[in-house]
């Protein structure tokens, strides 16, 4: 195949991938200047079953620990932890007390570092053997829900999701279990969300190995299980599924891939139909276990000035600006001595977005825009297209350096723009100290 048409063929590509992604520029999903996104990382380790682990991040990609032993309960263990922000703002984890047994845990925090034992809720249900991954849904009438998976055969090959509903403003008290009516078979770590009038289910048939899709109208059910097999291209030998929604408006899944004794995620545009090539998740793939993720706007961020021409200084080569030589992009030298087209190169003006005005677009002196093209960097006009307005949009992130700024790729999340060989690119998170000095970035006065 010609450069051309791979070129043609990968536009064509992005273009259907992405059609589905919000990016119209008339609404913004990122929180506006003055707060930022953060997602919030409970999660158990290969290294112990009874300690739970608090990691952070701006992205849902690169996560950073809060604590580590951040909880230990009074006895047993602490296996799926699940985690929200209640309505009296504090934090509430369940967990999974042990392999066999009839409770599952909760406990509480004002500030997610610090833990309170509120004590171990014993489920009515007769015979009951074993009692794995609750996990919170709270759902848009305000209730507040357990989904738990039950077994009551000795070898636990009857498990199914049942729901609990909190009785109580305390979260002490629950309702009997209820069984999540479609979804039989022996299905494990069931997670729901709600998009849009429809309940979906996340579960993992325990008998193929393989996560499962099932939809509802109701979060009790009746389910209909819709995607079986590799329908996801997971594949099978995966479990502990969470999703959590993306300030672009997508779906990100996080599961774990035992077998392989790796963590991975996966994206999905089109109403968790279907799903990005999976990626392992950096820094913590191999270590944690089986966590769910909170999301809250929360004050702070990094911030660029908007409608103001400025130049970007990279963090490790302050002598390099973000600039642009024969319309691509490149980590370009800059003095006072240097040429006026050399200096007009290096600048840009900061505007809102063209996907989400809470984001940022970066426009050269004659009009075009620097946007990503097979994740490399380039200057092309603006063409109206929802594809090129994704392309083109980038939210700020902290940075390595006391204030300076990353760069996320507003329609490939976990992407940034870092310099490589200095030549600008759009290149997946790395959980090292080079990656995140190449993609940070000192927002200065402009060459031009």
């Amino acid at each position: 195949m010609s450069g051309t048409l791979r070129r043609l063929a990968a536009a064509l590509a992005a273009a259907l991938a992405f059609a589905a992604v919000p990016v119209t520029g008339a609404s913004a999903a990122a929180p506006p200047a003055g707060s930022a996104t953060r997602y919030t990382m409970t999660a158990f380790t290969n290294t112990s079953e009874s300690n739970m682990y608090v990691y952070d991040s701006p992205d849902a990609t690169g996560y950073r620990l809060v604590k580590s032993s951040a909880y230990t309960p009074p006895s047993g263990l602490i296996r799926d932890p699940s985690i929200i922000r209640h309505t009296d703002g504090k934090y509430y984890i369940t967990y999974t007390t042990n392999w066999t047994g009839d409770t599952i845990g909760f406990a509480s925090s004002t500030d997610r570092v610090n833990w309170t034992f509120l004590g171990n809720h014993t489920i009515p249900l007769a015979g009951l053997q074993r009692t794995w991954a609750p996990e919170w849904h709270v759902d848009t009438d305000g209730s507040v829900n357990v989904i738990v998976s039950l077994s009551t055969s000795a070898s636990g090959a009857d498990f199914q999701p049942y729901r609990m509903t909190a009785t109580n403003s305390a979260l002490t008290a629950w309702s009997s279990p209820t069984a999540l009516a479609g979804i039989t078979g022996n299905h494990i770590d069931t997670f729901v969300v709600k998009i849009g009038s429809t309940y979906h289910a996340i579960t993992k048939n325990e008998t193929t190995k393989y996560l499962e899709h099932a939809t509802a109208s109701s979060l009790g059910g009746p389910y209909t299980i819709t995607g079986t097999g590799n329908w996801s291209g997971w594949g099978n030998w995966v479990e502990g599924p969470a999703l959590v929604q993306l300030d672009n408006g997508g779906w990100r899944i996080y599961y774990d891939g035992y077998s392989a004794h790796k963590y991975y995620y996966s994206d999905s545009y089109d109403g968790l139909a279907t799903w990005t090539t999976p990626t392992e998740l950096p820094g913590l793939t191999g270590f944690a276990r089986h966590f769910t993720v909170l999301k809250e706007t929360v004050a702070g961020g990094a911030t660029l000035p908007v409608n103001t021409t400025r130049s970007l200084q990279s963090v490790n080569y302050p002598g390099r600006y973000v600039s642009s030589r024969g319309g691509l992009g490149y980590l370009d030298p800059v003095t006072t001595a240097s040429s006026a087209t050399v200096k007009q190169d290096a600048t840009v003006t900061v505007v809102p977005g063209l996907a989400d005005a809470n984001c940022y677009s970066l426009r050269a002196a004659d009009g075009r825009y620097l946007r990503h093209w097979d994740f490399k960097l380039r200057l092309d006009s603006n063409d109206g297209s929802a594809a090129f307005r994704g392309d083109a949009t980038y939210c700020a992130r902290p940075g390595s350096a006391a204030g300076s700024v990353s760069l996320e790729s507003y329609n490939y999340p976990g992407r940034y723009l870092r310099h490589y060989a200095y030549e600008l690119r759009a290149d997946l998170y790395q959980d090292s100290d080079t990656f995140r000095a190449d993609s940070s970035f000192q927002v200065v006065s402009p060459w031009a």
